[in-house]
Formats: C-alpha cells, sequence, structure tokens
C-alpha cells in the first residue's frame, strides 16, 4: 500500500489502523508527540489511547510535546484520564482544568530547554514518538506537517517511532522544513544562522526506518483558534510599540537594515504585529516560533521579506487561502526545530525584538503571564522567556484593565514572577509604553503609572508608592508589604 506520500519499501508492511498502533503504548510510558500551538500535532493515535482508557484499561503515561497541541490530543487524553505528567506547555480547557484540580502533574518550562532535556535523559527515556508529517522519503526520513517543534529530538531519542501521515496536510509543505540538530555538551557546536533565511539541515528528520514500527493514515485537520479582529485597544498598543520603534531608528539604536521581529501567540500578539502593515518599515524579518495570521498578511503587504518559526499556525478561515496560494508564501517562510528557533544564542546573536502578552505585570517591572492571581495556571511560559531574556529589546504587552475595567493589570506587586524586572525592558498597554531601561526602581514606578495604568487607577498606584515610601525602611524598592498582605 506504498503511495507517493511514504517512498521507503521497507515501510511497506508497517501500515496499520490507529487502534493496532496505540496498543504501542504501554502504561508508564513517556510518550513524546509532534506539535506546536496547535499545528503538526498528532490525531488519530492518541483518540485510539483515550479510547482504551474509557473502555476500563488503566493506563498513564507522561506526555512531551513541542507546545500546545489540539483537542485530539492534549484535550481527549485529559478527559479520560490517560495522562499523569505533562510539559511544557497547553491551551485546551480540559487539560488546564485537570493541571488546576490537580489530577494532571504539571512543570511549566521555557521551550529552549525542553529538547536540552530530552536528550540529556532529564525526563527518563522516551519510549514512544507520535509524529505527524506528510510522507517518508525513500531512506526512512520523516517530512513535517505544519510544525516542527521537538519532533527531530523526539525521533533521535524514541526507542519506537509512531508516524501518522495526515492526508488533509498538503505535500507541498515539503521543502519549508530546515532541520538542525545539536548535540550535547561538550560537543556542542555554534549554531551557523546569521540571517533568519539562512538554511543549515535537511527538509526531514533523519530516522532509521527500523525505528518506525506503525504508520497510520488519517486526514484530521489541525484544530487551529480564530483570531479576534484587531480591536480599538490593540491597535493603539500596536501604534504605541510602532513609534517606539520609529524613535529607536531614528536615534541610530536600531540599523537602517531594521532587525528580526519575535511575537508571542494569540489574538492581541496577531493583531499588534498585523499593526506594522500600516507603517512605513519595509524589508522586515521575522525569527520568531509562530507565524500567524498577521505574518502572511504582511508578506501580501510587501513589508516582511522573510519569515523564520518552528510552527505555522493559521486561523481556519485563513487555511484554505493560505494552501491555494502557497507559492506565494513558500520561499519566504522557514520551519525550524524548536531547539533553534529558540535557541539563546541565535536570538541574541540575531538581535531579535521581542514582543510578548503578560496577564499583568507590576509598577517595577515584573511580568506575570502564566498564573491567574498566582495559583491558577492558564498555559504557561512557552518561549517569551527564550526571547525575553536574550533579545535586542523585549517588550510586553497587556490592556491596562481586565474584568470588563474592574480590576488593574498593573498592579503593586505580581502574584507570581516569570519575568523579572532585569529582564523587561518596555512595557505597553493601550494607555501608553514606558521605556524602563537604565531606570531604578522607584522611576520604574512613576513612568509605569505615568505611562501605561488606566485613569481609574492611577491616583491608587501614586498612593501606594507614596506610602511604600512612608513606610519602608529602604527606599531602593519600596513597598506596603502591610497593604499587599492583605489584599491577598
Amino acid at each position: 500500500m506504498l503511495d507517493g506520500r511514504i517512498k521507503c519499501k521497507a515501510l511497506s508492511n508497517k501500515i496499520m489502523a490507529a487502534e493496532e498502533a496505540a496498543k504501542m503504548v504501554k502504561d508508564g510510558m513517556v510518550v513524546g508527540a509532534s506539535g506546536f500551538t496547535p499545528a503538526g500535532y498528532p490525531k488519530a493515535v492518541p483518540r485510539a489511547l483515550a479510547k482504551r482508557s474509557e473502555n476500563g484499561e488503566d493506563i498513564k503515561i507522561t506526555l512531551i510535546t513541542g507546545a500546545s497541541v489540539g483537542d485530539e490530543l492534549d484535550g481527549v487524553l485529559a478527559r479520560s484520564g490517560v495522562i499523569a505528567r505533562r510539559y511544557p506547555y497547553q491551551t485546551d480547557a480540559s487539560m488546564r482544568d485537570a493541571i488546576n484540580n490537580g489530577s494532571v502533574k504539571y512543570s511549566d518550562m521555557h521551550l529552549s530547554h525542553v529538547p536540552q532535556w530530552i536528550k540529556y535523559g532529564f525526563f527518563g527515556k522516551v519510549d514512544v514518538a507520535i509524529i505527524e508529517a506528510i510522507g517518508i522519503t525513500e531512506e526512512g526520513g520523516i517530512i513535517p506537517s505544519t510544525s516542527i517543534g521537538n519532533s527531530n529530538v523526539l525521533v533521535e531519542m524514541a526507542e519506537t517511532v509512531i508516524v501518522e501521515i495526515n492526508t488533509s496536510q498538503p505535500v507541498e509543505l515539503e521543502g519549508i522544513h530546515d532541520i538542525y540538530g545539536l548535540e550535547k555538551p561538550p560537543n556542542r557546536k555554534e549554531i551557523p544562522i546569521y540571517r533568519p533565511e539562512d538554511r543549515i539541515g535537511t527538509t526531514y528528520i533523519p530516522c532509521d526506518p527500523r525505528k518506525i514500527k506503525a504508520v497510520v493514515y488519517t486526514d484530521i485537520i489541525d484544530k487551529t483558534r480564530d483570531v479576534a479582529p484587531i480591536d480599538d485597544d490593540s491597535r493603539r498598543i500596536s501604534h504605541h510599540i510602532i513609534k517606539f520603534l520609529y524613535d529607536e531608528k531614528l536615534a541610530g539604536r536600531i540599523p537602517d537594515q531594521f532587525l528580526p521581529l519575535q511575537s508571542g501567540v494569540g489574538s492581541v500578539a496577531n493583531a499588534i504585529l498585523g499593526g506594522l502593515c500600516e507603517c512605513d518599515f519595509k524589508n522586515l524579518t521575522i525569527y520568531s516560533e509562530v507565524l500567524q495570521d498577521s505574518v502572511l498578511d504582511l508578506i501580501d503587504a510587501g513589508k516582511v521579506d522573510f519569515a523564520s518559526a518552528t510552527s505555522l499556525t493559521i486561523s481556519p478561515s485563513r487555511l484554505d487561502d493560505f494552501y491555494k496560494n502557497f507559492e506565494k508564501y513558500k520561499d519566504k517562510i522557514i520551519l525550524r526545530p524548536q531547539e533553534i528557533s529558540n535557541n539563546p544564542e541565535v536570538i541574541r546573536r540575531l538581535g531579535v525584538i521581542a514582543m510578548n502578552t503578560a496577564i499583568e505585570f507590576d509598577i517595577y517591572g515584573n511580568v506575570n503571564s502564566t498564573n491567574i492571581g498566582g495559583t491558577r495556571m492558564m498555559n504557561g511560559i512557552g518561549g517569551s522567556g527564550d526571547f525575553t531574556r536574550n533579545g535586542y529589546i523585549s517588550i510586553f504587552t497587556t490592556v491596562s484593565t481586565a474584568k470588563n475595567g474592574k480590576i488593574s493589570s498593573i498592579v503593586p506587586f505580581v502574584k507570581h514572577v516569570d519575568h523579572t524586572e532585569h529582564d523587561v525592558q518596555v512595557v505597553v498597554t493601550e494607555q501608553g509604553l514606558a521605556d524602563l531601561r537604565g531606570l531604578n526602581p522607584s522611576e520604574r514606578a512613576d513612568l509605569i503609572i505615568e505611562k501605561c495604568v488606566h485613569p481609574d487607577f492611577k491616583d491608587h498606584l501614586r498612593d501606594y508608592v507614596e506610602r511604600a515610601k512612608k513606610t519602608s525602611k529602604f527606599l531602593h524598592t519600596p513597598h506596603d508589604f502591610e497593604t499587599i498582605f492583605s489584599e491577598l
């Protein structure tokens, strides 16, 4: 049953139903899967695995992916009770509920750390890797679909590989991937990327065909999410950032060639990046982890020359048009493994300008991007830390209020810290932008309150600072902890 998608003759007898392949996953195993926000993840085998649990079989696994995946993986396995541990990032509602009620043990991780941990054996032995692909080469090389994430590392380290050939993913995707792996220390070498468009690897994941124990056909499409239209708040945030970048360029702090841009995931991030369509910048490049709809808009507008990431997360309403016009984008897009797209060495060398979203930040510049109220996990830190810590300029954005204006997104002291004041250089809301570079904590507090806080909360925060200065023995970072703890 070989077709144009499977060219390796040695795999002719490995094609089977998802139910048969799922039997290779046993209780207690560490299972790795492709997928990144949520694109290119396996769908048929996880659903078959969930059925085993629903039919009464006692099975628990540790699941490692690149980042978030769709309901056919995270959702069905969380609801069926198959997941015991989960790494490193998720956005599925069922998985989030299981994490927050304690039934799934979740460890939030920097995405650049995960491939290293897999290689170093910090997660233990990887028993099975389940990888979505558009095809397999004559030599057994696995051609990924819409994401790479940790797929190459999982294939390298797993004892058993299961490949899902997804016929809903077009074969035209072949060629946009650039697979390059890193040695473990002390044999690791530098990554020879000097521009976002540099190609350094292969268009497939190398794999000994003897490792591939099952090939499963499916036609289930990626369950990406629609992005919200650009609203007034997002537009204002985008305008503040564009003006800031103009000023940086005029001051000579950004070169004429400009520097690569990175943007986080979600509707607000998509809208902010999309706002660049309205500016005069041209010949821009992207070095990020995810390419969303706004990148297509920027390519269409002639603003972006090239975009590098590890995932294509195109909204359902744009997906058909994207594939129909894929030739227009194919030479302008490259997908890399997560250990390359999120690698601190490359981010710092290229001088990436990092733009990420926050749940809240405090008046001294500490950012919470993961936990509501300090205890309820939303999604995870993702790659924001990789880019924030190593970016040329690190920018965080949020709307100034939440809960329909009832609470401020800028607080005296965040209840959970993901990005410290040492790494956050610029904070932006629809109210304005605060450039925190070189300021001491008291100066940062004054500027953030003036520029970023909603008018309804300015006086409250100003009163807090003044009270903190009067009650605190030390004035470098004045805090009124009595007030903070009474509000907890």
